[in-house]
């Protein structure tokens, strides 16, 4: 056995203690819980692909953890290169579950994203951590901050090219979202492209876009780079938004319950682990950090999942609404509004022409039957409502009571 093997094994098996160490049980007795009787997963290894972010955490911490084995089931993470990729690889069934956009699931469903299919969300990942960048050599101009880029926009007229990650994805609507609250129309002011979130620093390094939406680490890491400011963060947006889920088809939980119970309920509860403090923050950065998940360094991640911001000119501030990955279960309940929220933004944006049935299409997606047993397993508050309100950086309520109302509201739209 190599010394690089043996010192993966040791790392290994330090963090399962500290995850056993979390709940009181050892994971060789946790394994059996739900592993047994009618509760059984059907499938028991299941495959979850996800894009190197931050935001993948809980999936990749229910694996290394071996949190997952207590609920009778082997995640085996895949890491993946696009947004694309991952939902053609769901809708062929080369994956079981995905770290996935909020709105790709939604989009896929409606065919409005590529090829039609039925499809699941069991959980929300995270809320907030997401970032809108702004390349340094428009910063010099003045443009740092939304203000200022309209001020620029205005004063050198030219075609600005912004990036987001996915047509119908979270990272776009972000981006919309924020342009149009200035009257910027992000469909004729500006030209948007779709970059996957690895690419995005490389590509504002030779100078293919003036600014992009994306998860972390990139945004932080074009700050590290020199090449880019922070402008605004996703949660400057909408609070406490909607973020990345655990994505599947339809087709997947109907043959499987017991897997997609057991899967999310191993998510959950690596939710919560790290969530449980600074230690195990800072453990998880260095994980997700290697190689073989995110490949940066942690120092680029271990900031801004403790709200600890900079927007490379020299501003710095601690951010309360920061990158949560559970906050007492309040994250992760698959609210039927915010999957709704994103069918109104697609149909502000013309990529849905007509108003589908927004309460029925997010009951048909967001599994909450699933995420209640899983959140039992789990020992997971549950909140009484699967409706919620949000007030926008607009001053815009959403409450989901009347989505054809909302979505038709907005002065700036396709």
């Amino acid at each position: 056995m190599t010394e690089l093997l043996k010192s993966r094994l040791s790392r290994r098996a330090v963090l399962q203690a500290a995850a056993a160490g979390a709940v009181g049980v050892s994971p060789a007795l946790r394994s059996v819980v739900y592993a047994q009787g009618s509760d059984k997963p059907e499938k028991e290894e299941v495959k979850i692909g996800f894009i190197p972010l931050t935001d993948c955490a809980s999936v990749v911490m229910a694996s290394v953890l071996g949190i997952d084995r207590k609920y009778g089931v082997k995640i085996i993470p895949s890491k993946e290169a696009s947004w694309a990729g991952v939902r053609d690889k769901l809708v062929s069934g080369e994956l079981d579950f995905a770290h996935v956009l909020y709105g790709l699931i939604y989009g896929v469903h409606m065919g409005t994203s590529g090829p039609k299919k039925d499809m699941a969300i069991t959980m929300t990942l995270n809320n907030n951590g997401q970032g809108l960048t702004l390349s340094k050599k428009i910063a010099d101009k003045g443009a740092s901050t939304l203000e200022g880029l309209v001020a620029l926009m205005k004063k050198e007229p030219r075609e600005y090219t912004f990036a987001q990650t996915f047509p119908t994805g979270t990272h776009a609507m972000w981006l919309y979202y924020w342009l149009a609250s200035a009257g910027v129309n992000p469909f004729k002011d500006v030209k948007a492209i779709v970059v996957p979130p690895p690419q995005m620093v490389a590509n504002m390094r030779v100078g293919n876009m003036d600014g992009f939406s994306v998860g972390e680490p990139w945004n932080h890491r074009a700050i590290m780079d020199g090449i880019g400011v922070s402008a605004a963060t996703s949660q400057d947006v909408w609070k406490d938004h909607p973020e990345k889920v655990l994505g599947t088809t339809a087709d997947f939980t109907k043959k499987y319950p017991n897997t997609a119970r057991a899967v999310t309920a191993a998510v959950l509860e690596a939710s919560r682990w790290i969530d449980s403090g600074l230690q195990n923050k800072m453990k998880m950065a260095e994980v997700v950090a290697e190689k073989s998940y995110i490949n940066t360094s942690a120092d680029a991640i271990n900031q801004r999942i403790l709200g600890r911001y900079q927007n490379g000119l020299g501003k710095t501030w601690d951010d309360p609404n920061h990158m949560k990955f559970y906050n007492d279960g309040a994250v992760n309940f698959p609210y039927l509004s915010d999957g709704m929220w994103f069918l109104t933004q697609h149909k502000r944006w013309g990529l849905l022409k007509d108003h589908p049935d927004y309460l029925g299409v997010a009951k048909q997606i967001n599994q909450i039957d699933i995420y209640k047993q899983a959140a039992l397993a789990s020992k997971t508050p549950v909140p009484k409502d699967v409706m919620r309100t949000s007030k926008l950086m607009d001053g815009a309520v959403w409450d989901g009571k009347d989505p054809k109302k909302y979505a038709d509201s907005f002065k700036v739209k396709a």
